[in-house]
């Protein structure tokens, strides 16, 4: 792929996950229903795209650096309980893909709150320091944003639009 259109994707996802972010954060100002059919426009195309682009195309050679956190605890737990308020009876989830599921001979419950607010975080993070870098750092972001994505939200994306997708659609 060429530099430019890399650029372009990168800048598109970055948009996107700033839209995912605005939605999740400002939750409180939608109706359950439009919350829930909104998470599922965004987070499929946010895990699509972060399957899709290579931190090797965004940034070749970069060697990888931590940047900082702009998701404090009491940011994080504000966001989730947002979503959690919203959400009320339909926050929680029975989880099969929970390594205690294993040793358990009970479900294991999960919430669309934690799990949207575990996806916001590193979302959040990565739009912030492309915002505050003037895209300067737009592919070192990206780069340990998708290793976060790799490693761990990859999975709660998926959990979770499975549990939005049958608030939609379970009648």
């Amino acid at each position: 792929m060429k530099e430019n259109e890399i650029n372009a994707r990168l800048m598109n996802l970055t948009a996107l996950c700033a839209k995912y972010c605005a939605a999740v954060e400002n939750c409180q100002e939608s109706e359950q229903e439009e919350f829930v059919k909104e998470m599922l426009d965004y987070l499929p195309r946010i895990y699509l795209e972060f399957s899709d682009i290579e931190a090797e195309e965004v940034a070749p050679g970069l060697e990888f650096e931590y940047f900082p956190t702009y998701v404090d605890e009491d940011f994080y737990e504000s966001v989730r309980r947002n979503v959690e308020i919203l959400m009320g009876e339909n926050d929680t989830f029975l989880e099969t893909f929970e390594e205690d599921m294993k040793y358990s001979d009970t479900p294991v419950a999960a919430s669309v709150s934690e799990s949207l607010a575990d996806i916001f975080q590193p979302l959040y993070n990565f739009i912030s320091v492309v915002k505050d870098s003037e895209g300067e750092n737009a592919g070192g972001a990206f780069a340990e944003c998708k290793e976060n994505f790799e490693g761990y939200w990859s999975q709660t994306l998926c959990n979770v639009m499975r549990a939005l997708n049958h608030i939609r659609y379970k009648g």
